[in-house]
């Protein structure tokens, strides 16, 4: 990444991404942890459920603290170094943004305070209804921002002013229903409660291989175990619905993760380890499962999968359309605001307009992309490849991280059922040690989606070297050394004080007060 005004913008918003993403997935995961262990708590009346949800509820807490103060900055990032992306795009990319802050953050918001000051004050199913809602806004809150950034990989429901140069919403309903954007969801959240249950797998197995507060770890080692096997099958099955979705919608990101350099025949092997190499545009020492990406990319033995030079060679010819549309806007530009458009125009514009963003891909090269030369068209179209090895062994490091949690969750969960969470030592800490890795895992999936949609901040729509904001290249680098060292900060006393309430540990419970609710599991005995 060239160290100019556009590589330094990406730069920072994707150090403040990743660390913000540190947060997010534990978030997604212990809301719903919580609340299916305060169900239990109302179901039975056990008082050490309810010791289990307040001390997990703690280490919530103070996650969700740190997540809301790193999320905030990344809003304000699209006005200050991205301003021309939120002039194009603001009306559709905003909307998604503005419901995520009233409804979701408010209400997440709101029913966090309740959750923690409401123990005492209200009864036990309120309580609980309350832990459910949290769990409810932080999920809406996540659904949202996908909407968002489900859009940015494919634009549907928009089409461009071309007198205004904006997009406008043509159909909330197709944004809203955007089938990358429900994938990424479904994808995302699935991957939010992976994390959390192997921290409180992790967490768990500490405590039992120092003997502390055994009967609060094994329960939560049986639940963390159950929902983390059922979370990881799920990353898996909704991960292949997200490659489905990327081959339909973004076939330069699937042919990159693949390090495809030439379209092969149906149905494409999957390429399991090798060193892509882009300058000499192919993958050496590789090893390849057969007919594996068709099944995966396809589901079907006949379709091709497009290799990187032939969509390159589309994208020339996309980029030639571009120049056209690029000279038909100039020609409605020059009428004036308000002015009607003439119907020969609008039909040009309208049958030519959805190459405009790949005419765009010419800027850094020539001020006025219809006087762009072969050279720099061919400049242009070799830069829609993003770049292949990261992606490539991201995608991979995610893929076997993901199969590692299968198993492991899984064998916790068969220990679990024989009564023997604590029978392998070696289990145990190896759970301990697998905390950090479904972040990595997470981490390495958020660079597959956001690496692998480069060069366009929009797919096909608004190329990111367009996007940035007129800024000097020291203003960004002052203010992306200024986040990175403030959120390392925020990482280091998150990390502090999380360590702190593990050590401490659940605080001794009191008795519910007399007159309390009679549990749901009481009330059908006594009927």
């Amino acid at each position: 990444m060239d160290l100019d005004i556009v590589g330094l913008s990406r730069l920072q918003f994707a150090m403040t991404a990743l660390y913000h993403f540190l947060f997010v997935p534990l978030t997604l995961g212990l809301s719903i942890l919580l609340a299916i262990m305060e169900t239990v708590y109302v179901m039975t009346g056990r008082p050490i459920w309810r010791q289990m949800t307040k001390f997990w509820g703690v280490l919530f807490g103070i996650n969700f603290a740190l997540g809301v103060s790193t999320g905030i900055v990344m809003e304000f990032q699209f006005g200050m170094n991205w301003s021309y992306y939120s002039h194009y795009v603001g009306d559709i990319f905003g909307a998604p943004l503005a419901i995520e802050g009233l409804m979701a953050f408010f209400l997440e918001a709101t029913f966090v305070g309740m959750f923690f000051f409401g123990w005492e004050r209200m009864s036990k199913v309120a309580h609980c209804v309350v832990t459910w809602l949290v769990a409810l806004g932080t999920n809406f809150s996540a659904l949202w921002i996908l909407i968002a950034n489900g859009w940015m990989q494919n634009p549907v429901g928009a089409k461009l002013n071309p007198q205004t140069l904006r997009m406008e919403v043509d159909s909330f309903y197709e944004v809203l229903f955007n089938p990358v954007a429900q994938a990424k969801f479904v994808h995302t959240v699935s991957a939010g409660y992976t994390v959390a249950a192997l921290f409180v797998l992790g967490v768990s197995a500490w405590y039992v291989l120092k003997g502390r507060h055994t009967e609060l770890a094994k329960r939560s080692m049986t639940v963390a175990a159950s929902f983390g096997l059922a979370a990881a099958l799920s990353v898996v099955v909704l991960g292949d619905e997200s490659g489905y979705a990327t081959s339909e919608h973004q076939k330069m990101k699937l042919a990159a993760i693949e390090a495809m350099w030439k379209t092969e025949p149906a149905p494409a092997s999957f390429t399991a380890i090798g060193l892509p190499d882009q300058a000499a545009r192919q993958t050496h020492y590789a090893v390849h499962i057969p007919w594996v990406m068709g099944l995966i990319g396809t589901r079907s033995l006949t379709e091709e999968i497009t290799g990187i030079e032939d969509l390159v060679t589309a994208a020339k010819g996309r980029i030639r359309e571009g120049q056209q549309a690029y000279d038909t806007l100039q020609k409605i530009r020059a009428l004036g605001a308000g002015v009607p458009i003439p119907s020969d125009l609008q039909q040009a514009f309208d049958a030519q307009g959805r190459s405009l963003g790949y005419a765009l891909l010419l800027k850094p090269y020539v001020d006025d992309p219809r006087q762009a030369t072969e050279a720099q068209i061919e400049k242009a179209a070799w830069d829609t490849v993003p770049q292949v090895a990261p992606l490539f062994w991201s995608f991979r490091l995610m893929v076997g991280l993901g199969l590692f949690f299968i198993v492991l969750t899984a064998t916790f969960f068969w220990l679990s059922a024989r009564r023997r969470l604590d029978a392998h030592p070696w289990l145990l800490r190896l759970a301990v040690w697998s905390i950090p890795l479904p972040w990595i895992a997470a981490e390495a999936g958020w660079i597959v989606a956001e690496l692998g949609r480069q060069p366009w901040a929009v797919e096909g729509v608004l190329p990111t070297a367009v996007a940035v904001s007129e800024l000097g290249a020291s203003t960004v680098l002052f203010t992306l050394l200024g986040f990175v060292a403030i959120y390392t900060v925020l990482i280091v006393v998150e990390m502090k004080l999380m360590l702190k309430a593990i050590r401490k540990g659940p605080e001794p419970d009191a008795p519910p007060a007399a007159g309390a609710d009679v549990p749901l599991i009481g009330k059908v005995h006594t009927a």
